[in-house]
């Protein structure tokens, strides 16, 4: 490598004695310190507002942390007491319902997409995909309300909000984060592991099945742990598909075809009420909707330190 390419400049140096001594006073070195100080104070502001909105929440929230916020019911305006069970149970429900449709669906597609198309149709579904995570979540909301909950076509066969409504309306937001973690996490694992697994007799559908997927499945649940987390929190898509209820869920025949209370829509009912006690559960709720999201993101970080390759 010549000299003048050389990514150390020697200028940094003293060899006096016949040993390299690193010149702190060196103006390259004062420059490179101070940049170093100028990322870090940019790196400490963006985290501030995370920090200002944990305290906040923290502060706030756990005043009304109690048992009686995951056994009982929201409660009128001006009666103290209650929580908000039953909107638990709507956000494990309508997200579980989204997981369903969307992991299947987002995992065949990101295999399609890496194993067997062609580089053209690779490149505008994945282009498509892209553009789909970019629509605000609010227009997916519409378009599961005219689908599903007006049903004109007659195809579900119920009509109304319902919590399998909330349910497909999120898996739309889901979709393209598996869809892309997936793809991406089946682009990494080497090429070789494929060449050698043709090599002993297995066939593609093999290969795929038994030694691609699994290696890349610890960023594949990366992905739907983080698609989860999105959809947990969101609000515009379920005020247009399951609405809200003040009761538990009746588990009889038709359980998912009925209006359906979630963590995100009770938040925004009660913080914009002018009543404190249901303020203050508006608050809880929150609380509770953030440890949620961080525990998904845990199990995102704890998968990311499983991967293979």
């Amino acid at each position: 490598m010549a000299s003048g390419d050389s990514m150390v400049n020697k200028s940094d140096f003293a060899s006096d004695t016949g040993s390299l001594e690193y010149i702190k006073s060196s103006s390259r070195n004062i420059f490179g310190a101070f940049m170093t100080g100028v990322a870090g104070f940019f790196t400490f502001l963006a985290i501030v507002p995370l920090l200002i909105i944990l305290t906040y929440l923290l502060v706030q929230g756990i005043s009304t942390f109690s048992i009686e916020i995951f056994t009982e019911l929201p409660p009128p305006p001006l009666v103290e007491g209650g929580g908000f069970g039953n909107a638990i149970v709507g956000t494990i429900v309508m997200v579980g319902i989204g997981a369903i449709i969307s992991v299947p669906s987002g995992v065949l597609a990101a295999i399609y997409l890496s194993e067997f198309s062609s580089p053209q149709i690779s490149y505008w579904i994945s282009f498509a995909n892209n553009v789909l995570s970019g629509v605000p979540s609010i227009i997916i909301g519409v378009f599961a309300y005219a689908a599903i909950v007006l049903d004109p076509l007659g195809i579900f066969g119920h009509r109304g909000y319902s919590a399998f409504a909330g349910g497909f309306a999120l898996s739309v937001l889901m979709l393209p984060i598996i869809v892309r973690t997936t793809y991406e996490a089946l682009k990494l694992i080497p090429q070789e592991v494929r060449q050698a697994s043709v090599g002993v007799g297995a066939n593609d559908y093999q290969t795929v099945l038994q030694i691609i997927l699994p290696s890349a499945l610890p960023a594949v649940v990366t992905g739907v742990s983080l698609a989860v987390a999105r959809a947990a929190g969101e609000t515009a898509p379920l005020i247009f598909t399951a609405l809200f209820t003040q009761y538990w869920p009746k588990w009889d025949s038709a359980p998912l075809q009925r209006p359906m209370a979630s963590l995100a829509v009770l938040v925004y009912n009660f913080a914009t009420s002018p009543f404190e006690n249901q303020q203050r559960l508006a608050w809880g709720a929150s609380f509770i909707l953030v440890i949620l999201v961080l525990i998904t993101n845990i199990i995102a970080r704890w998968a990311i330190s499983r991967r293979q390759f």
